[in-house]
């Protein structure tokens, strides 16, 4: 393929592309390019919206590059500052490098291994010295940090700002200039990010990378983008039953978007679906459902997918409970007089991922305890027998007490 053909694939669902001629320059060198690929291990859990990002990585090991994956283990602990409206509480090196560990395994299951170099970017920046920090501190001036849309807007509204805030998007600058990256691609919103690491290199004489972006993709809700903080995330890790019933779960109106970004179906194809949706020859159903199997089918096996499918129907058109729901023991400590409030039991079962989320669900009329819908987001729960809680029409657990 020449360096054009190239281009048009690598180009394709981009938002920013900064060094598109240089790019080409570079594609017609027959050069092997070092692209860069950062992510803070904040979360135990990649999910799709890390795909669209993962997927163009996986285009450029096709046309025979390599990809840089760095985990963030030492910016981790101070947290992206990104779309934040306040400082962000800093995480403990034993959280992130738990995270850490389970990067390896998620990204192989869209990367390449024999193309992938994993590296962490603790390697370099826990070596540097106050006097390097301080050179590199000298590189951006106060005036440029606050260009930044999100600390523009703390400003203004006479919110904090640490300093330690002001360092991060230097620091991830800075890998890029220990690693002397070629290309480093992002989320859209990164782009301020990935721009310092493009000048940064330009003071360290080396060449500037091409920066490329990627549009962010909207979670289950249809409204706030993809994040495991807002409960609307579908994870590499969930097994395939849930990431088969949390896609059907998706508003119709995002397929199309999540086809385009998170498929190999050339624009053709894509097309060709959206027509049938418009036209009414598609039912949203079961385009929905072929979405549905895409997923599980390259996270987990085409044999996982055709499960999930088949359990889906039968627990969604049959108004059948699964048969392999999982036990669940709670300790007596959790009890009082051998009750427990939903709100707590919910959480302590990770149904939800917090008791708030729990009052939410059980608000809108989500939860059910032995088919019972429980309306009282304070009620005492009886667990001396086994029950089975529901939470909506996807999860299902039996709770029994020790």
């Amino acid at each position: 393929m020449d360096a054009i053909e190239q281009l048009k694939l690598i180009k394709r669902n981009v938002v920013d592309f900064v060094g598109e001629d240089e790019l080409l320059k570079k594609l017609r060198s027959g050069k092997k390019l070092k692209i860069k690929f950062g992510a803070d291990p904040s979360a135990p859990d990649l999910h799709l919206g890390h795909l669209v990002v993962l997927k163009k990585l996986k285009t450029f090991q096709d046309l025979g590059h390599e990809v840089v994956f760095l985990i963030g283990d030492f910016t981790g602990m101070i947290g992206d500052p990104t779309g934040k409206s306040e400082t962000r509480k800093p995480l403990t090196r034993e959280i992130v490098e738990r995270n850490a560990k389970t990067y390896r395994m998620q990204i192989f299951k869209v990367l390449d291994p024999n193309k992938t170099t994993i590296v962490y970017n603790s390697s370099w920046l826990s070596k540097m010295s106050l006097e390097s920090v301080m050179n590199l501190l000298s590189q951006y001036t106060v005036a440029r940090m606050l260009e930044r849309a999100d600390f523009k807007e703390r400003f203004k509204a006479n919110k904090e700002i640490s300093i330690i805030e002001f360092l991060y998007p230097l620091l991830q600058g800075y890998d890029s200039v220990e690693l002397r990256s070629d290309v480093e691609i992002g989320g859209h919103d990164q782009i301020f990010n990935l721009l310092v690491g493009r000048e940064l290199q330009k003071s360290y004489g080396q060449d500037p990378q091409v920066v490329i972006t990627l549009p962010l993709l909207e979670g289950t809700d249809g409204v706030q983008k993809m994040s495991k903080s807002f409960g609307n995330y579908i994870g590499f890790t969930e097994s395939p039953k849930q990431i088969y019933g949390k896609t059907m779960s998706i508003p119709d109106e995002l397929m199309i978007k999540y086809y385009r970004l998170l498929t190999d179906y050339d624009d053709k194809k894509v097309i060709e679906i959206e027509e049938g949706l418009k036209n009414g020859s598609l039912h949203p159903k079961r385009a929905k459902s072929d979405l549905a199997k895409y997923f599980v089918r390259i996270l987990y096996s085409e044999q996982d997918a055709d499960k999930a499918e088949k359990e889906f129907e039968a627990v969604f058109r049959d108004n059948q409970i699964p048969k392999d729901i999982p036990l669940f023991k709670l300790s007596r400590s959790d009890l009082s007089d051998g009750k427990i409030s939903i709100a707590k039991l919910l959480s302590l079962t990770k149904l939800v991922d917090s008791t708030s989320e729990a009052k939410r669900m059980i608000r809108g009329a989500g939860v059910k305890i032995d088919g019972e819908k429980i309306l009282d987001e304070n009620a005492l729960i009886d667990i001396n027998t086994q029950k089975l809680i529901s939470i909506g029409k996807r999860k299902f657990l039996k709770v029994i007490c020790e």
